[in-house]
């Protein structure tokens, strides 16, 4: 089979690209399930927003400031490549797997917090939740660094310079997930 599909219009994609959308659509399934299914749980519970108020909600915020940030990061760093400045677009993947390492530390301290405070995965179904659905989210950025990273050598070097674009609209998924998982499980009401 050849590097490209072919679309109706016999416009060519690359193999590589559709792939990339079907891991997203993947992705998107796994997370959508756990969403719907949370928020039909949460309108039965209405003692889940008590529980909600207990998350730490100033490092929420700064998460998400932070993905929001390496989002623009890898836009600046697709926007380099696209140019050829592949170090530049090397040095923009890089510091957004910064930002990721930021956004993990910090989420390490909310666990831990919540875990001393009695919060834990099996304090209750809405804990459980929030557990399940931030720990999957962050092996998401754990996956995400790992890519922008590998990617990052690459394109230092000029090889596969298309890549950013890939691990780009990877890490732009775990950042729409974030934007979803924030309101739903740090915002009491």
């Amino acid at each position: 089979m050849s590097e490209h599909t072919r679309t109706q219009s016999s416009e060519l994609i690359p193999a590589s690209r559709m792939a990339m959308w079907w891991v997203l659509a993947g992705e998107a399934v796994i997370f959508g399930g756990l969403i719907a299914s949370y928020l039909l749980l949460r309108m039965r519970h209405s003692e889940w927003s008590a529980y909600a108020s207990h998350t730490v909600e100033w490092a929420g915020i700064v998460n998400t400031s932070v993905l929001l940030t390496s989002s623009y990061l890898v836009v600046l760093a697709h926007h380099a490549a696209h140019q050829g400045d592949y170090k530049k677009a090397s040095r923009w993947l890089g510091i957004t797997v910064l930002c990721g390492l930021v956004f993990l530390c910090i989420k390490s301290y909310e666990y831990s917090h919540e875990i001393a405070h009695g919060f834990t995965p099996t304090a209750n179904l809405f804990w459980s939740f929030y557990f399940a659905m931030t720990g999957l989210h962050g092996l998401h950025v754990i996956a995400g660094m790992i890519a922008l990273g590998w990617v990052a050598l690459r394109v230092r070097k000029g090889e596969n310079p298309q890549r950013v674009e890939y691990a780009g609209m990877y890490w732009h998924l775990v950042d729409i997930v974030w934007i979803f998982l924030f309101p739903l499980l740090y915002l009491s009401s």
